[in-house]
């Protein structure tokens, strides 16, 4: 018989100031072959059940036998023999494509003479041979990941493990990424063991492992997950502009399960023995349905309403973003390119692109941190080219990394926030106690924000962006690397805020979030591609052998041909 290529008996690990054990009694059996996905919440134990996978974590109780060798006497023929990329993979970014290669040929002691065929063969599969001298720096996100992973893979590998190396990067990217690792499952005989937040992910996958709080939850097959919801999932029917409603009204039914809002209207997960409401649709199970099921805490619905309005109202003409003819330079680099666009009080407002389009820079322009090279804007009435202190009064805005201070605890960040925005005194004490309650933050407060799991991280960081009632939220890809239940909550809190007229710009890569937004902007190479609404870019991709195209085929598509055109015309 074909002997397991990983094997975990009876593990736990623990670390040393959590609550409880990262992983408790894991038993876990990997057969040689195919993909198999790990998916959980945050502090599942997914980042550690890989660690102790790779040899660099050693178990407190049980054994992990990889590739024939237990991790605890002979980590280091583990390491030689396996492929482990974490999710902040160690590029040195002042150094080349080629220079990063050739180090990571040096400390994995591949043989000189073995070199070029092996480079040639990575850089064929990760399409990035144009690009050998390139500084590392200089890639785009998604470039960084392949060169992330063909670093890994420079010593082919029986065994790759991967932490979500899909997060942070555009749907494009995420494309070229699954057929790089099915193809090294198909020609190399590789066993792939990928962590990743995307549920759908698991389609790619021969067998999907679940855990929660460091346990197993189960490993099957994505359709033994999926088979109990039989019956159980409904599309209901809504138009465009009636989707956000519909969902907040049947998150709160006491039937409803889960509430996701889809192209074609709100989809339902309804509790054991509850019923669909009039005029809802069976839909076949998914496996994100599943995950839901399984993990949601029971007893979360609706959230509150929270008071979040400032007293002083955006201009009366409803609109409160004007941008016109925006440009920005860095050097002879022309990162933002004639980019216009409004957005109205109370809107969310989407700005999608594949990774380096220009979302980010064109975000920090309209926050007032990085100034225009050329064309005109204004945040709630303020031109920001004359008066940005005027206008960052109105706008709170949370960074990719979410911008904490990791060495300050729950409680230090946002008295820190508070004070930035100028609260003091009473005012202060109020907010603080608003956002540690309104959040769920009480038992984190005194826990620095380096220690905590992804989706508190998120909380606080908007929390602390929330501190001065804002009138305009910007939202830098917020939900990047956060698992679904987390992400649901995100979108509970930003949908009220919307309806209590607050305005939001949120760049995301999670395609099914843009459907969340009202009107939209798809941006690449520093240009506009489409506007309007998830429904008009969607149609922008429709064909005969596709009528009804999703959010990520309209984006993979309308971004390929953008960049086909810009190639052709070099």
């Amino acid at each position: 018989m074909t002997q397991p290529i990983l094997v975990f008996e009876g593990v736990t690990k623990r670390f040393s100031g959590a609550a409880g054990p990262a992983l408790e009694a894991l038993d876990l059996t990997l057969e040689p072959g195919g993909i198999v996905g790990l998916f959980g919440p945050d502090g599942a134990g997914k980042t550690t059940l890989l660690r102790l996978a790779a040899g660099l974590l050693r178990p407190d109780a049980g054994k992990v036998v990889a590739l024939g060798h237990d991790t605890r006497r002979e980590a280091a023929a583990v390491q030689g023999a396996i492929g482990y990329m974490p999710q902040h993979f160690g590029l040195y970014e002042d150094l080349t494509v080629q220079e990063n290669l050739d180090l990571y040929a040096d400390l994995q002691s591949l043989p000189r003479a073995e070199r070029p065929q092996r480079y040639a063969e990575l850089l064929r599969l990760t399409a990035l041979g144009p690009f050998g001298a390139r500084l590392a720096g200089q890639l785009s996100g998604g470039m960084k990941q392949k060169l992330g992973l063909a670093c890994t893979l420079v010593r082919p590998p029986r065994l790759l493990l991967l932490d979500e190396p899909t997060v942070g990067v555009d749907p494009v990217s995420r494309r070229e990424l699954w057929a790089i690792i099915e193809r090294l499952v198909q020609e190399g005989g590789t066993t792939v063991l990928v962590s990743t937040a995307y549920l759908d992910e698991a389609q790619h996958c021969r067998e999907v492992v679940l855990l929660r709080e460091g346990k197993l939850i189960g490993q099957h097959q994505s359709a033994v997950f999926t088979a109990p919801l039989a019956g159980r999932v409904y599309m209901v029917p809504a138009g465009e502009g009636e989707r956000r409603a519909l969902q907040r009204s049947l998150e709160s039914a006491s039937d409803v399960l889960d509430a996701l809002i889809q192209p074609e209207g709100v989809r339902l997960v309804l509790k054991e023995g509850g019923a669909p409401p009039a005029g809802a649709q069976p839909a076949a199970p998914r496996f994100e349905d599943a995950f839901v099921a399984l993990l949601k805490p029971a007893g979360t619905g609706a959230l509150p309403a929270a008071a979040v309005r400032r007293a002083d109202d955006p201009p009366s003409d409803g609109e409160v973003i004007r941008v016109q003819n925006l440009g920005r330079r860095f050097g002879s680099f022309e990162a933002v390119k004639g980019v216009s666009f409004a957005v109205r009080r109370g809107e969310v407002f989407g700005l999608l692109g594949a990774n380096g389009a220009g979302k980010t820079t064109t975000f920090r322009m309209l926050c007032g941190l990085l100034p225009p090279s050329s064309g005109s804007l204004s945040v709630a009435g303020v031109d920001l080219r004359s008066a940005p202190a005027q206008a960052r009064g109105h706008i709170g805005y949370v960074s990719q990394k979410f911008s904490l201070y990791g060495n300050l605890s729950v409680e230090q960040n946002l008295g820190f926030f508070s004070s930035a925005y100028g609260l003091a005194g009473a005012r202060r004490r109020e907010r603080m106690a608003w956002a540690l309650a309104e959040f769920e933050l009480t038992p984190y407060r005194r826990v620095n924000a380096a220690d905590l799991p992804l989706g508190y991280k998120q909380r606080l960081a908007l929390a602390s962006a929330l501190m001065h009632e804002p009138d305009i939220l910007f939202l830098d890809e917020p939900t990047s690397g956060v698992d679904p239940l987390a992400r649901r909550e995100f979108w509970q809190r930003i949908n009220t805020l919307a309806a209590a007229g607050v305005t939001v710009l949120i760049t995301t890569h999670f395609m099914e979030e843009a459907e969340y937004c009202d009107r939209l902007v798809l941006m690449s190479l520093g240009e506009v591609l489409a506007a309007g609404t998830p429904a008009q870019i969607r149609a922008r991709a429709a064909r005969e052998d596709r009528l009804h195209p999703s959010m990520e085929d309209a984006f993979v598509e309308l971004i390929e041909q953008h960049e086909a055109g810009l190639r052709s015309a070099a």
